[in-house]
Formats: C-alpha cells, sequence, structure tokens
C-alpha cells in the first residue's frame, strides 16, 4: 500500500514536500516514482528513483523537482520548489519491484499506486 500526503494550495514560486509511505512494499526492492495527472490531461512522470538511488527526472521540473528515498523509513519523498501554476494536478506515488524496466517515466511500467495528493498552485 501506498500512502501520499504533503499536497496543498501554494503561491506560485512556493515550496511543497510529498511524502509517500510503502507498507508491505520494501523501497529497495525496485523502482519508485512520482506522476501527476491535471484535469483533461494524461497522467505523466516527473520523477523517478531507483534501488540505487539512481533519478530520472522530467525535463519540465528538472531543477526544480528532487526525488529521495529513505529506505530506513520506507518512505519516498518529492521536493517542489519554484511551484509554477502548471504543476498543478494530482500527485501519485508509484512502484514497480525489480531491476529492469521498459520506459521510466511510463505510468504503464508501475504496478502498485497511492490514491493522490492534490497540488494546486495558484
Amino acid at each position: 500500500q501506498l500512502v501520499e500526503s504533503g499536497g496543498g494550495s501554494v503561491q506560485v514560486g512556493g515550496s511543497l514536500k510529498l511524502s509517500c509511505i510503502a507498507s508491505g512494499y520494501n523501497t529497495e526492492s525496485g523502482y519508485m516514482g512520482w506522476f501527476r495527472q491535471a484535469p483533461g490531461k494524461e497522467r505523466e512522470g516527473v520523477a523517478v528513483i531507483d534501488v540505487d538511488g539512481r533519478t530520472t527526472v522530467a525535463d519540465s521540473v528538472k531543477g526544480r523537482f528532487t526525488i529521495s528515498k529513505d529506505n530506513g523509513k520506507n518512505t519516498l519523498y518529492l521536493q517542489m520548489d519554484d511551484l509554477k501554476p502548471e504543476d498543478s494536478g494530482m500527485y501519485y506515488c508509484a512502484a514497480r519491484p525489480g531491476t529492469q524496466i521498459a520506459s521510466l517515466l511510463s505510468p504503464q511500467s508501475y504496478s502498485s499506486w497511492g490514491q493522490g495528493t492534490q497540488v494546486t498552485v495558484s
């Protein structure tokens, strides 16, 4: 089970830090990532971290968002800085066990999902 928290409303240029607690899933056992979906748009990959801590970040958020994890707490994080209105949407935590993946930022590559946390930037 993946449970996200930390969303909210923030002004342009502000910051938020999202958390995702993984229950029954070992954050060291595969890929974990953050995805987002705005109304009327498809879900898109934001940032992913692999077993060894290597990260991949979408171009749209590069330099502003940072993904990290704490294996001891089984928790995934997303630090979001310099937020823009286009960053608004529902943010989801996702996981995929294993060490191979077809497409890091593709939602179709992930098998477990949280319920999401809303981020609104205005």
